[in-house]
């Protein structure tokens, strides 16, 4: 990743992707350590409000990655009236009227998410893996489009992506090409991984990107990992020791069967991985011309 310079007077951009996922939050819930979508949210939100609370110009965006779809949570398009909240959109006189605002459309555009969601017709197999390449595509899509109009180059962007769920081998591709796009872009992606086994494709995320990467070990402490790993800003991490990942799985999914292989073979012009030897790359339809090895002569010793 190239160097950018940063300084204590840049306005931070903080994207939040909160992985949706239902099966996967209903099985949090039920763990040994039980942690609900609802308490979450409560220690997410207040995470957003610290980062906003740091600098005047701090701003975040949050996106749903949700079954099926992703969606952006916050801030609202210009042609979308926000939803109406609990309360009625009434001003709270003990909160700070930004935070209350950035509270209440998150609040209410989730909760409109999820009622719109009818589990009954979904596979559980396939909500196990929610759209989180395309809630990266909405974030880096987001980040170019105000980074096109920030002239001074003020604005410093990073993605934290708050995961429960597997990502499936079937995403690896679209992953990959979000992972060096952020690379080339120098935004780092940092990865929260709430519940579930390690995910070796958001490690990698995290270590091409430069970004942390942090398993929670007690979920009821979630808002504490939030504030010490993921709170502090581009400039501030040059002088704080972060979290780091002793070992990163970087085994790959071939391109053939979507398979996670340990040994594979890659086209030499293309790049495809494969689980299994072929003269013809099925990807950019490369022929190979082989040769037979001679047999190895062996001296007879006397």
């Amino acid at each position: 990743m190239k160097n950018i310079s940063v300084s204590e007077d840049d306005s931070n951009l903080l994207i939040i992707i909160i992985d949706t996922n239902p099966f996967a939050w209903e099985e949090s819930s039920k763990a040994e350590n039980p942690l609900s979508l609802d308490q979450a949210l409560n220690q997410i939100l207040i995470f957003i409000n610290a980062h906003l609370a740091l600098k005047y110009d701090n701003k975040v965006v949050a996106i749903a990655s949700h079954v099926g779809q992703s969606k952006i949570l916050y801030p609202l398009p210009d042609d979308e009236e926000p939803t109406m909240s609990v309360n009625g959109n009434k001003r709270n006189a003990n909160m700070y009227p930004h935070f209350q605002v950035v509270t209440e459309q998150i609040v209410s555009n989730l909760q409109k998410l999820l009622s719109s969601t009818n589990t009954e017709f979904l596979n559980k197999d396939i909500g196990v893996s929610p759209t989180i390449t395309g809630a990266l595509s909405m974030a880096l899509c987001y980040i170019n489009r105000v980074t096109k109009l920030d002239d001074e180059g003020h604005i410093k962007p990073r993605i934290l992506i708050l995961s429960v769920s597997p990502v499936s081998a079937f995403q690896y591709i679209p992953l990959m090409n979000c992972i060096f796009s952020a690379q080339k872009a120098s935004i780092p992606l940092d990865v929260c991984k709430i519940y579930g086994d390690e995910t070796g494709f958001l490690q990698q995320a995290s270590n091409i990107t430069g970004g942390v990467y942090v398993r929670v070990e007690n979920p009821h402490a979630l808002l504490e990992y939030l504030m010490m790993a993921f709170l502090p800003d581009r400039y501030s991490r040059n002088y704080l020791n972060l979290p780091s990942q002793d070992q990163v799985d970087f085994r790959a999914a071939c391109f053939c069967h979507k398979k996670i292989v340990d040994i594979g073979f890659v086209c030499s012009v293309c790049l495809s991985i494969f689980c299994k030897w072929s003269p013809v790359c099925s990807t950019c339809k490369t022929k190979f011309a082989f040769r037979p090895m001679a047999p190895s002569s062996t001296a007879k010793i006397k």
